[in-house]
């Protein structure tokens, strides 16, 4: 029987719930024959992969190689993938570089199948971390099959502080953030922005998500997220609006008519 994670409840309830069963329940999760059969696959046969051609053709080893980035979805996308791939990161249009979506960059950087990269194939300590982080992807996406809102919450758990933490500057940090759709949903919800916000230009878009992150947070860096407790107060603010839009969704024009009409 395939394990399925426990979501009993959104908002933060269901949060605080997943919080203190996650150890349990990942560990579980990871245990289920399908992913450890997976996992032992790509950690046996991915260091006789010599390029991107030889990565796409083994659908076992892609599999878990897109599912660490959270990319599954792309499972299917051989010749776009094969093309990340093989034009690596170094030149400006590369595709991964040309892209809004900078999972693709750290896709490719990943496996060095670029023009002037060091293949990475063969190392085993990275190959390790990213059949893990797969595993943490996998358990996230089923975990979002409950709740959306908890997969992204356990996303950012992890990839704001990553983000938080690379060098550059605060606006290059920014630019990241709005390339990674789960913490640009994260951000824009926790902040109270609408989805028409994603219509702005883009220098419009980091002047206000910096304004908006000052009022709430007291800083309009991302280097604060470096500081879990930070995380964690974000994650909550993000949880609580998510549930309200919800609710606010659920209630169809004629309730909130009864509503305002009620005694």
């Amino acid at each position: 029987m395939t394990f399925q994670p426990i979501v009993p409840t959104g908002g933060l309830v269901g949060w605080r719930f997943l919080q203190r069963t996650y150890d349990a329940q990942f560990e579980s999760y990871a245990g289920g024959s399908v992913n450890q059969r997976d996992t032992q696959y790509f950690l046996e046969n991915i260091s006789k992969v010599r390029s991107a051609e030889n990565l796409v053709s083994d659908r076992r080893l892609l599999q878990v190689a897109l599912g660490a980035f959270g990319l599954e979805d792309d499972l299917n996308n051989r010749f776009f993938i094969q093309k990340i791939l093989s034009d690596g990161t170094r030149a400006e249009d590369a595709l991964a570089n040309r892209l809004a979506d900078k999972r693709y960059r750290e896709f490719s950087a990943a496996f060095g199948f670029g023009p002037g990269d060091i293949r990475k194939t063969g190392l085993i300590t990275n190959m390790e971390k990213i059949a893990q982080d797969n595993l943490t992807s996998r358990f996230e996406v089923a975990v979002g099959e409950a709740d959306d809102s908890m997969r992204i919450a356990l996303y950012a758990q992890h990839a704001l502080g990553e983000l938080a933490a690379q060098q550059g500057s605060e606006d290059k940090k920014w630019f990241d953030l709005m390339g990674l759709p789960p913490l640009r949903r994260m951000m824009e919800t926790a902040l109270g922005l609408p989805v028409a916000f994603a219509q702005l230009d883009i220098d419009k878009q980091l002047e206000v998500f910096k304004d908006k992150l000052s009022r709430a947070t007291g800083s309009e860096n991302l280097s604060q997220f470096t500081d879990p407790d930070a995380v964690a107060q974000l994650t909550d603010q993000y949880l609580a609006r998510d549930q309200i839009a919800q609710l606010q969704n659920a209630i169809s024009p004629a309730q909130t008519a009864l509503i305002l009409l009620g005694p």
